[in-house]
């Protein structure tokens, strides 16, 4: 099994502002990351359902859409972390668990673990990561998912030694996201959003991450 305290530092405001009324409500620091197997799969960008991975609650939440962990992760991978009859946030309830750790101000770091065996799966956690983070109505997409995105990215490089991400894959993801980016800009006609120059800047990226990363280190188990 693979254990790492990923490290999440907050990300400067990329938006417009009205993007979120909580940006940084509660500044993230770290995410547990656990993984069954020896590696992670290196697979593409994709935002279709199954995406493997799993918000494991450390604590019940009866007002929170759960639904029981191995349903996401496989029962192989379940059984190899420990997890029987562990409940996980619903993959649907991602605006849901937004709204109600910043309504209820619960630090997302004591609420979940992360079970992901996949670059796919590990990107689009990162990403809802941030959602967690920063609490916005949901007015203009791009602008929203436009952060999410960066910060993903961002977290990705700064653990990719934690989590066997070879550079060239996450070049791979940093297109796909790119990509998934401009389709979404291309149907919402009026966005405020910014040009997705921060995607579309491998190094400045990667600048952000190690400007980011400080003195904190990612700690492998």
């Amino acid at each position: 099994m693979r254990t790492a305290e990923l490290l999440t530092p907050p990300l400067p405001l990329l938006v417009p502002a009205e993007t979120f009324d909580g940006l940084n409500w509660h500044p993230s620091t770290t995410l547990t990351w656990r993984c069954a197997t020896g590696s992670l799969a290196l697979n593409d960008l994709d935002d279709q359902m199954p995406l493997g991975l799993a918000f494991v609650l450390r604590v019940p939440w009866p007002a929170l859409p759960t639904e029981l962990a191995w349903l996401h992760t496989g029962r192989a991978h379940a059984a190899a972390l420990g997890i029987t009859d562990e409940l996980a946030l619903a993959p649907y309830a991602i605006d849901d668990a937004t709204d109600l750790l910043y309504a209820e101000r619960r630090p997302p770091t004591e609420t979940f673990w992360l079970s992901a065996d996949n670059a796919n799966g590990l990107y689009w956690a990162l990403h809802d990561w941030s959602h967690f983070h920063n609490h916005g109505e949901f007015t203009d997409r791009p602008s929203t998912e436009l952060q999410c995105d960066a910060a993903a990215l961002v977290w990705l490089w700064i653990n990719r030694a934690a989590i066997g991400l070879p550079d060239a894959h996450w070049e791979v993801l940093r297109r796909g996201a790119l990509a998934n980016h401009v389709a979404l800009r291309d149907a919402t006609p009026g966005t405020r959003c910014p040009p997705p120059r921060v995607l579309e800047d491998a190094a400045a990226l990667q600048a952000l991450a190690r400007e980011l990363s400080g003195r904190v280190e990612v700690q492998e188990g």
